[in-house]
């Protein structure tokens, strides 16, 4: 996979696209892409696997902060998460993935413990909450 079609995949992901969601899993079996694997992970938190090997192959700083976040997010840390969401966004304010969990570890809606659900949007963040 291209680091295009990656990215394109990660935006259908984030729009609600189900064939979407199943080609990242699909992509992950083999993939050594951290992205697809970071996504992967965010599917299927029950995996763990999936984000080692995403940390594993993650040999750019950006994978590697990615990776962070997302673990981050599947540990429930959201103090963490918002930390490095903010600090990943303004390196790279055009990461969907990242806004994404991002929102999901803020929203009221969203367990701590698993990730955004494909399609969803985060619940308003109030002012005083902000």
């Amino acid at each position: 996979m291209t680091p295009a079609e990656t990215d394109t995949l990660v935006r259908q992901l984030i729009s609600g696209d189900p064939a979407a969601a199943a080609a990242i899993l699909a992509h992950a079996t083999t993939s050594n892409e951290p992205l697809v694997l970071t996504a992967a992970a965010l599917l299927a938190p029950a995996a763990p696997g999936l984000l080692d090997r995403a940390v594993s192959a993650a040999a750019r700083p950006a994978d590697r902060q990615i990776t962070a976040l997302a673990a981050a997010h599947l540990a429930g840390d959201r103090d963490r998460v918002t930390a490095l969401a903010r600090e990943y966004l303004l390196d790279h304010p055009d990461s969907v993935l990242a806004a994404w969990i991002a929102a999901g570890a803020t929203s009221t809606h969203t367990a701590t413990h698993t990730a955004p659900q494909a399609g969803t949007a985060p619940a308003p963040i109030s002012k005083e909450s902000s």
